[in-house]
């Protein structure tokens, strides 16, 4: 797994929200962004964090951010999560995991013993140019504004 750092630049990609409205990193060419991916729509986790984000959302706009929530979980999933919780930023669709790759947060992970490929939690600030500004690895689902904050 070969995850983009600090000060990489982060490949063109395009890929369907859950409206199946194809969505791409040039359109937020310079706008500051945050990428943050997440194993599967409506499970605790990803709830927990989803909500924390959405719930702050205008403190992050009002530092200049956009949001893009990114899982391989088909249109239809993404709808249903992003309809039921009312988040107000786009979720991508990454069935193909265009995104997810290109990004390269797919790899191994570990869950009560066992072992499988999955998606690994993380968030990307990402500048006005494309850039990678900051990695969280260490997502805190239910603090995650605040983690994002102490960065900014």
């Amino acid at each position: 797994m070969n995850t983009l750092k600090q000060g990489d630049k982060v490949p063109n990609f395009t890929v369907n929200d859950q409206d199946g409205n194809a969505v791409s990193l040039s359109d937020y060419k310079g706008k500051k962004l945050i990428v943050f991916f997440y194993p599967k729509a409506s499970t605790p986790g990803c709830t927990a964090e989803a909500c924390n984000l959405r719930d702050n959302y205008k403190v992050l706009q009002d530092k200049g951010f956009e949001l893009l929530g990114v899982s391989a979980d088909s249109e239809k999933r993404q709808s249903n999560f992003k309809n039921k919780y009312e988040f107000p930023f786009p979720l991508l669709a990454d069935e193909e995991k265009e995104v997810i790759n290109a990004f390269g947060v797919w790899g191994l992970k570990k869950f009560m013993g066992r072992e499988y490929d999955g998606i690994h939690r993380k968030t990307f600030l990402v500048d006005e140019d494309g850039v990678v500004a900051h990695v969280i690895d260490k997502v805190k689902t239910k603090d995650h504004t605040a983690q994002i904050l102490e960065l900014i």
